[in-house]
């Protein structure tokens, strides 16, 4: 969601040696959208929630989905804080299956009363373009909106599948805020592997 943070210039800023400047775009729905009819999958798929995921479960999948575009939040949180999230009762946390196969992670996180942020959302490589990505959105907005809420929203970025924003809007949602996340590169500290997400340039200053 939008902060209160600092108002950058207009024009370039500096981003120090060894972080990442990523664009952020948050957009939200206010209200419901009308059930449009299913489509077809090229194989069966289920959606199951997992109360209480052990973390290492939760991280390899989190990791499988969202390597390359370089998702690390997760993998470089404490494990008690971690897991303090997953295990509150306004989280929720789904996989997306193909019989046994694990294809995707959906998280619900109702912590802020009367709304809902689709904190993760996504698929492995190999699910992409199946249909498989509308099948899990509209389970996930069938799943926030079953609860009393007001607002579901949701943030991407230039670092996610370029498809996403557009995907996104087709689902419903409106862009509300921008804003610019500068973290440190998470493939400099060996959080991520060196060659994930490709797409984004590594910058090594000290090699």
């Amino acid at each position: 969601m939008a902060s209160s943070a600092p108002i950058l210039p207009a024009g370039y800023s500096n981003v120090p040696p060894g972080m990442l400047a990523n664009v952020v775009t948050c957009l939200e729905m206010l209200q419901k959208p009308r059930p449009k009819p299913a489509r077809p999958l090229e194989r069966p798929m289920t959606l199951e929630r997992i109360e209480k995921p052990e973390l290492s479960d939760y991280r390899a999948l989190y990791r499988a989905v969202g390597e390359d575009w370089l998702w690390f939040s997760r993998l470089a949180m404490p494990d008690a804080e971690l897991r303090a999230i997953l295990e509150h009762p306004d989280v929720e946390v789904y996989v997306l299956m193909a019989g046994k196969r694990q294809l995707g992670l959906l998280e619900l996180d109702f912590r802020q009363k009367g709304q809902c942020e689709l904190a993760f959302f996504g698929l492995v490589a190999e699910a992409i373009g199946q249909g498989a990505g509308r099948f899990l959105m509209d389970q996930a907005l069938a799943k926030a909106w079953a609860r009393p809420i007001e607002r579901l929203w949701v943030h991407t970025c230039t670092f996610d599948h370029p498809g996403a924003l557009a995907f996104y809007r087709r689902s419903g949602f409106v862009p509300f805020a921008f804003e610019v996340e500068v973290c440190a590169d998470p493939r400099l500290s060996g959080c991520l592997p060196r060659q994930a997400a490709a797409h984004v340039p590594l910058a090594d200053f000290t090699a």
